[in-house]
């Protein structure tokens, strides 16, 4: 398959690679084509940084750019691109809102993060597609299938769905990990100490139902440790950890103690 991609970033950059072994990477296509070149020439492929440039010859175009612009940028590549499959690679955008501007859309969503310095097992990576033809959605899953063992058919809806629960996951979840950061460095305190806490959480947390794993004194509704935390963090003269500690001990405690 002859992929195009649009867009020089994380998930462009990851995927393209994953790809080029596969079909052939024909361009890749950013309004700054110094990223765009820094992304071609890793998978043998033309960099351009306008529409017009476009080959039409392309089967695939995968549109992995910010969620903010994307249905600007179908729409402007639309005219040069009258046969090709656009799929966008966004779990927040609507099938339906793309497809108002060109028929032959879809999405092709990896549910994973993505960052420059270290490698997706994309095996493990599960990946969701959509699409308005049957037709479009068999290749989108036979591509799919050539890079994950785990490739779902999703509404729209699901894959949104999916990507709100992966914000309490993965972003909420790292900022935790800031925060739990920035209260053990204000002492000098070696973070690391943590990571054999993080790891097992997380290991707990994908094998047994999260709920069931809950620790900690607002669980237990312990109110003199709650209150000495409060204190440490209000001495601390850090009210936006002290808010966050507030809210989230609350909700557990609720979770626990709702009935």
């Amino acid at each position: 398959m002859r992929i195009t991609f649009v867009g020089a970033g994380r998930v462009a950059t990851h995927l393209a690679k994953a790809f080029q072994s596969k079909h052939q990477i024909v361009q890749v296509f950013s309004r700054n084509l110094q990223h765009a070149q820094q992304l071609a020439v890793q998978v043998n492929a033309q960099a351009i940084d306008r529409a017009d440039q476009l080959n039409t010859q392309t089967d695939l175009v995968i549109v992995a750019v910010s969620d903010l612009v994307i249905v600007d940028v179908v729409e402007s590549i639309t005219t040069y691109l009258p046969k090709s499959l656009i799929v966008h690679t966004s779990g927040s955008t609507n099938l339906s809102v793309v497809a108002q501007k060109y028929s032959r859309v879809g999405v092709f969503y990896p549910l994973q993060t993505f960052s420059f310095e270290r490698e997706v097992d994309w095996l493990a990576t599960p990946l969701f597609v959509e699409a308005v033809t049957q037709e479009d959605l068999f290749l989108l899953t036979d591509l799919a299938n050539s890079l994950s063992q785990r490739v779902y058919q999703y509404s729209s809806q699901q894959r949104q769905t999916l990507h709100l629960a992966a914000v309490f996951a993965c972003n909420f979840s790292n900022y935790c990990y800031d925060m739990a950061k920035q209260v053990v460095d204000a002492e000098q305190v070696d973070f690391s100490l943590l990571f054999p806490l993080i790891l097992e959480t997380a290991n707990k947390a994908t094998s047994t139902d999260p709920k069931q794993m809950q620790t900690g004194p607002a669980m237990r509704g312990d109110q003199n440790i709650l209150t000495m935390h409060q204190a440490l963090l209000s001495q601390s003269h850090r009210p936006d950890l002290e808010d966050v500690y507030s809210l989230m001990s609350d909700g557990i405690y609720k979770r626990h103690h709702s009935d």
